[in-house]
């Protein structure tokens, strides 16, 4: 099926590794695609939505046990335990393949064996990377195909010598001659493994069906094994966001943003602004790989193809344009079924009906006292179906980043907006980032700042250190004014009675504004012991209610005795790293102290 030697022979290893009935090499043909998901659907595995109201959607219901992430059974299984540093799971590589070679031994007997090229990026794309994954469910190529480029087009581009990631997933379920299968099939938890090998650039994952944990394309290479290449490259590759901003003018700006969950990342990217004649388009909601062209500026691409979205709390009021993406050609996973075929889950916009099927298959109503849709429901979207998307979203030579939003959840002490005075003090406040943990999480630390740094604590394939010694080497690369502006944006700030004092969702376009000013070396601003907030009247409130001028000052007011404590908090956040933090972040950190107390 291919040319490229290296390929075939790992395709015949696994094989007679993993021992399945038959071979199959995705093309990424529509046929194709439709064939597989009738398959789904006759096997008990999905179910086929209305097709007027939802045209070519299905329904999937994955096991109890296997509906997010995990984390715990995460690995970054470097040579050396120091360079996977104190923020990820380690296990030595050789103990760790033994042991996954045994569950793996025999695992896909019973079932066909696919084998995924698809390509993060564009085809071709010179930021782009190759990619093939060989899988024996059926859900990851369905979802592999509209999260990334799929089949023969990747293979072409592969040739005969091109390098590519080997990604191995199998749901660790084997089947007996004659054994029905389950609808949803994986393995217990203590058998589950999503492993990385940051050296060799291996993925392997066994024994989950779900999300990132088993389409390798997404977290585990466009991430963790792509961090790893960006460091050894001289690249970034980042849990960003991508916007492209036009002003009234036709002024454009591409804006990076990093957000952990729930900062409405995704909202951002798909915003509808509030001023008049400003537009937003979305280049990538988010994953961002940056690099450098010919002029010192960094070019960054959405290595993915599609959205895999949070369904719970979205809304046509929260973010139109992703509803609008998911009307068609999408699969849905852990969502409830209507009686008409549709779908719906909790903020969804409007109330339940009176009976529905709940995530896990059961009856449900209104009544019935627990949520009908699992809080970690997804969506599966084609970006090309979003009414935003920017029509340079493919451009494969990357578009230009203008500038890099970083945030979180912080309800006093962080401003709407500010400016970092330069790179380095802009990737000191990338790695400070963060929110406050809330009561919907089980801890002791409610209300305590957990950190972030840049939103990929979960997804660094190497030491945090080195990871952040990365981002400041980048910066030596090319001239200060050829580098992105860096902003933190905390759009979740309350007053003391516990009001939000900025509404939010499309009116974030305001502060976008200040941004692409500052961008232009426009926008007034002022010099504060934390970077430049700008001034009362800098942000654009024409037509905007309920935002008084007591709630702007509130917003952009710089507390020194809340930031002395802050600094406080800081310091034990870099303790926990050890002693490889980079010595420019220290200096950062004291220079923010003698600023404040100053």
């Amino acid at each position: 099926m291919t040319q490229n030697k290296k390929l075939q022979a790992w395709v015949d290893e696994i094989a007679a590794l993993c021992k399945p009935d038959s071979i199959h090499w995705v093309t990424g043909t529509e046929e194709e695609k439709q064939s597989l998901l009738d398959l789904t659907e006759k096997q008990g595995m999905a179910i086929k939505l209305n097709q007027e109201k939802r045209p070519g959607c299905y329904l999937f219901r994955s096991d109890a046990s296997d509906v997010a992430r995990v984390e715990g059974r995460t690995f970054i299984a470097s040579v050396s335990a120091e360079d996977a540093g104190p923020t990820n799971n380690w296990i030595d590589p050789v103990e760790l393949k033994k042991t996954m070679k045994d569950l793996y031994e025999g695992c896909m007997e019973g079932r066909t064996m696919y084998v995924i090229p698809f390509s993060m990026g564009p085809v071709g794309s010179p930021i782009s990377k190759i990619g093939v994954e060989i899988t024996d469910s059926v859900y990851v190529v369905v979802n592999m195909d509209i999260m990334t480029r799929t089949g023969t087009k990747v293979l072409e581009q592969l040739g005969a010598d091109g390098e590519f990631i080997p990604c191995l997933h199998s749901v660790g379920a084997p089947l007996k001659p004659g054994e029905a299968d389950s609808s949803w099939p994986c393995a217990p938890m203590d058998k589950k493994y999503i492993s990385h090998f940051p050296e060799t650039k291996e993925i392997w994952s066994f024994g989950s069906g779900y999300g990132g944990n088993a389409l390798l394309g997404k977290k585990c290479f466009a991430l963790r094994i792509a961090s790893v290449l960006a460091r050894e490259e001289g690249w970034l590759a980042e849990h960003m966001l991508i916007l492209k901003l036009t002003d009234p003018k036709g002024n454009v700006k591409h804006i990076c943003g990093a957000f952990p969950s729930a900062c409405g990342k995704t909202n951002l990217a798909m915003l509808v602004p509030t001023i008049p004649g400003w537009k937003v388009e979305t280049v990538g909601d988010d994953i961002a790989w940056m690099k450098f062209g010919a002029d010192g500026r960094l070019y960054a691409i959405n290595p993915e193809a599609g959205f895999f979205g949070v369904a719970p709390g979205t809304s046509m009021e929260s973010n139109p344009n992703a509803m609008l993406s998911a009307q068609k050609n999408t699969i849905f996973t852990n969502c409830a079924l209507t009686d008409d075929g549709d779908i719906w889950w909790e903020d969804i916009g409007y109330d339940a009906p009176s009976h529905l099927i709940d995530w896990t298959g059961k009856d449900w109503t209104p009544e019935s006292g627990v949520e009908a849709t699992h809080k970690n429901a997804r969506f599966t979207a084609p970006a090309s179906q979003c009414p935003v998307i920017a029509p340079d979203w493919e451009d494969p030579n990357g578009v230009a980043v203008d500038a890099i939003l970083v945030g979180g959840r912080r309800k006093t002490t962080i401003p709407l907006v500010h400016e970092s005075f330069d790179w380095n003090h802009g990737i000191f406040m990338g790695s400070i980032m963060g929110s406050e943990i809330t009561a919907a999480v089980i801890s002791d630390k409610v209300g305590q700042v957990r950190r972030d740094p840049f939103a990929m604590l979960p997804f660094i394939g190497y030491h945090v250190c080195d990871y952040l010694q990365h981002w400041i080497d980048i910066g030596t690369k090319t001239t200060a004014d050829k580098l992105p502006k860096i902003f933190y944006v905390n759009w979740f700030r309350k007053s003391d009675d516990g009001k939000w004092l900025w509404p939010g969702y499309g009116e974030n376009s305001r502060v976008l504004k200040w941004v692409c000013e500052r961008c232009d070396g426009a926008g007034e601003a002022v010099k504060t012991p934390i970077g430049y907030l700008p001034t009362p009247n800098a942000i654009d409130r024409a037509g905007l209610d309920g935002v008084t001028d007591a709630d702007m000052e509130t917003l952009l007011k710089v507390d020194n005795s809340e930031w002395l404590n802050e600094a406080v908090s800081i310091r034990e956040h870099y303790n926990n790293y050890g002693h490889k933090l980079p010595k420019e972040l220290m200096k950062q950190l004291d220079e923010l102290e003698a600023r404040l107390k100053a």
